[in-house]
């Protein structure tokens, strides 16, 4: 892990010192900050590999500080929360973090969940001599990174498109929910099954709100999901 950085942004000093410390002892070069103002900051400074983002900030909610890192920045965000609701989950994912935490968490779990989204591959959807998969009225050209419905692009976050990019690279074939952890999170840890349902919600919402018809992603009950024309 040498040479990658991680910011890590908690209002609560204690907390933010300690997270601190033990991604430091892991070998991560790290800084940290208390406010979100001074986040947005120091992602345009030193863009950081990853930012480590708590929900709970003083000077405004997690959510809105993620919203407009996504919009400028490239690092994985992962969110740390006190509040389990699961509409904090899915409006903390839907505006682009790569994963969350729920506190109270072990340093141990901490660190491996920042090393794998670290080491995160970018799964291939289609043989080199051709980047576009194209199902009905739904495109995944993983060149790009985009995804188009009707030929208009479809704004997803990083996490929505790795895993569209999975299921395109296998059209009609089930993927369970744990090769999802493994392929996109690359984790077997099985609470973190919640992370793809969460995910996977809203990537269907978005498509379905950029008019996809033909395509659609099911559920097949207990098993994972698959893609269908």
């Amino acid at each position: 892990m040498a040479g990658q950085s991680v910011l890590v942004v908690e209002d609560t000093a204690e907390i933010r010192e300690l997270v601190a410390t033990v991604l430091a002892r892991a070998g991560f070069d790290v800084r940290a900050v208390g406010t979100g103002a001074a986040c947005l900051a120091e992602v345009r400074r030193s863009a950081p590999d990853l930012v480590v983002l708590d929900l709970g900030l003083p000077d405004g909610d997690g959510t809105e500080v993620c919203r407009r890192l996504r919009a400028e920045s490239g690092s994985y965000v992962l969110m740390l929360t006190a509040r389990a609701e699961e509409v904090d989950l899915l409006v903390g994912l839907a505006v682009g973090a790569d994963g969350y935490m729920a506190k109270p968490f072990s340093p141990r779990e901490l660190v491996a969940r920042v090393q794998a989204m670290l080491r995160r591959p970018r799964p291939a959807v289609v043989p080199a001599d051709d980047a576009v998969v194209r199902l009905a009225d739904l495109e995944v050209d993983e060149d790009s990174r985009e995804v188009r419905v009707d030929g208009a692009v479809v704004d997803l976050t990083r996490t929505e498109f790795d895993l569209l990019a999975a299921l395109a690279a296998r059209p009609g074939r089930v993927l369970q929910r744990e090769t999802l952890l493994r392929e996109v999170w690359q984790t077997e840890w099985s609470g973190s099954l919640r992370l793809v349902e969460a995910h996977m919600s809203n990537l269907r919402r978005k498509l379905t709100a950029a008019g996809l018809r033909a395509a659609e992603i099911r559920t097949v009950r207990g098993v994972g999901y698959r893609l269908v024309a």
